[in-house]
């Protein structure tokens, strides 16, 4: 839960500032790709985006906090998923995290950056991430039907985070999350146990 302080201390992202809040995200995508997220800083980022440094960390603290609100923003951008019933579950769980899976997969240094600011401890970057996961769940209530078991869903929630963030740090492939969340939705909701929900 964020203090009072930070709520104080940090403008809301939508309203009135918006256009200045775009700007911003816009131009740390086209700052990180050039300087790395070793290299990357608000003051940059203000710069290509025609802003004062002041006016910048009015909204981003740090630039963990500006990275995590790109990434939520193309998540939040998304079509929500429309499952068939006709799809086997597992098929359903991949189409719904697939479009997540490559929301940064062709952008090496954003990716990698993306990975390192969501683990951040930062009290922004802590509500953005609680966002991103409220999200993702939801995708995957969505693939999965009707009242999903609440355990099943968190841990098929968390499979998929931490295949996201194991695919920032290289240990695997963005596109080959889908095939890994597919493997876990039929391990774990297998065939047999769809039919049961079904009757």
């Amino acid at each position: 839960m964020s203090s009072p302080v930070a709520v104080v201390a940090r403008r809301t992202l939508s309203g009135r500032p918006a256009d200045t809040v775009a700007a911003l995200v816009h131009a740390a995508v086209s700052e990180v790709a050039e300087t790395g997220f070793d290299g990357l800083t608000i003051r940059g980022v203000a710069r290509r985006a025609g802003v004062s440094p002041a006016t910048a960390y009015t909204y981003f603290a740090s630039k963990e906090h500006l990275l995590t609100e790109v990434f939520w923003r193309r998540l939040s951008a998304l079509e929500a998923p429309r499952p068939t019933r006709r799809q086997p579950v597992s098929e359903r769980v991949a189409d719904a995290v697939r479009e997540v899976a490559l929301l940064v997969a062709d952008e090496p240094e954003l990716a990698a950056g993306v990975t390192t600011a969501l683990l951040a401890h930062d009290t922004d970057v802590q509500a953005a991430r609680d966002r991103i996961g409220t999200a993702i769940s939801a995708r995957l209530a969505t693939a999965i039907g009707p009242n999903p078991d609440p355990k099943v869903l968190q841990i098929l929630t968390f499979t998929f985070i931490g295949a996201l963030l194991s695919a920032g740090m290289g240990y695997a492939t963005y596109a080959a999350l889908p095939d890994v969340m597919s493997e876990a939705a039929d391990r774990m909701l297998g065939r047999g146990r769809e039919k049961a929900q079904r009757r």
